[in-house]
């Protein structure tokens, strides 16, 4: 059978690892795991189930129907949703016992009989009810079912920032308002970032999203695993001789006679175009550099001349063989490893799990 042309290989040990650490950090208070966007990318449904035997007890996703998929793959652990249009039809979300998030007193009528968690804006200034209308929206809420409010925060990631003690103050005022209207909610504030550095702030439970994955969003944090890797193989090997240019507008010239191998993958895989001449892969157990531009379906990677169609390539992974990382492609591009990871869920690549599933 012939190999995959671009395939993302997912370490499912890795994330219940990463999730039984974060959940000690988190304790006494609950963890949830966020599984938006297929998982960051990793797959929703392998990555919920191996969150929950890692000690997560919630799951968040951004739409409905990513919740409604994890419901329909069996999976019974309480669910949050919190971002979907005007005119959802809500009531697929009460049926399955998911969740929602309310931002204003239309949408807690939108939701019906839906348990909700009211969410407050606290300075991140996205989703949220505004402070000014907050005590309008927990008024109106004396009557529903009420789980928690909650909020996110701007700047965790950046450890002493001062708007993280600003969005905390704001969040107890807006709980007492809370409590004041007769409601008896439950409190999230922390993201991975905080969930890291920020102990007063788990309240009764932690939201991780990226750290789920092995990605610290703390420069120089706790040690986590990340749970995907990126490779390919090569399918043709040449030589080049010196002063001849490779790929679209011969941005790269050999200076001396050089051998290249063709990798099948190109940035409608998953390789941002940015990286053209700024990145490597692993190739025979060397770092290799990429020549020229990353095209739409290839790359050209400069080789040994024992180089072989079949042969390996990894462009990226946990790192422990030397070879790069996904915050590495962000680091060199002005990006957020978590765009990397998202980005690699594409129809051509094929998914592999590793580890107990």
């Amino acid at each position: 059978m012939a190999e995959p042309r671009a395939e993302v290989l997912v370490d499912l040990d890795a994330v219940r690892s990463n999730v039984a650490r974060l959940a000690a950090l988190a304790g006494p208070a609950e963890t949830m795991v966020v599984v938006k966007a297929d998982g960051y990318g990793h797959g929703a449904v392998p990555v919920a189930e191996a969150a929950l035997q890692g000690g997560a007890t919630w799951l968040g996703t951004a739409a409905l129907s990513e919740a409604l998929d994890l419901r329909e793959a069996g999976i019974s652990a309480p669910i949050l949703c919190w971002l979907d249009p005007v005119g959802t039809d809500y009531r697929p979300a009460v049926e399955a016992g998911i969740d929602l998030s309310v931002s204003s007193v239309e949408q807690l009528r939108a939701v019906g009989d839906a348990r909700v968690h009211l969410k407050i804006d606290t300075g991140l200034s996205r989703g949220g009810c505004p402070q000014s209308r907050w005590p309008e929206l927990v008024r109106a809420a004396a009557d529903s079912d009420v789980h928690a409010i909650w909020s996110h925060l701007a700047c965790a990631d950046e450890p002493g920032h001062p708007s993280v003690d600003a969005q905390a103050k704001r969040f107890a005022v807006a709980y007492e308002e809370a409590l004041a209207a007769g409601l008896s909610p439950r409190r999230h504030l922390a993201n991975s970032a905080a969930t890291l550095t920020r102990p007063d702030l788990h309240f009764d439970m932690v939201r991780v999203g990226i750290a789920t994955y092995g990605l610290n969003p703390v420069p120089g944090g706790e040690k986590l695993l990340p749970a995907m890797a990126f490779r390919s193989s090569v399918v043709s090997v040449k030589p080049l001789p010196a002063g001849e240019s490779v790929s679209y507008g011969h941005s790269w010239t050999a200076a001396g006679d050089t051998w290249v191998a063709l990798v099948p993958v190109g940035y409608a895989d998953g390789v941002p175009r940015l990286l053209s001449n700024r990145m490597s892969v692993l190739l025979g157990g060397e770092r290799r550099p990429v020549r020229g531009r990353v095209c739409m379906d290839q790359i050209v990677v400069e080789c040994p001349p024992d180089t072989r169609p079949g042969d390996e390539v990894v462009l990226f992974g946990p790192g422990t063989r030397g070879e790069p990382t996904a915050t590495e492609w962000a680091d060199a591009i002005g990006t957020i490893d978590y765009e990397i990871v998202t980005g690699m869920y594409r129809p051509r690549v094929t998914r592999t799990y590793l580890g107990r599933r």
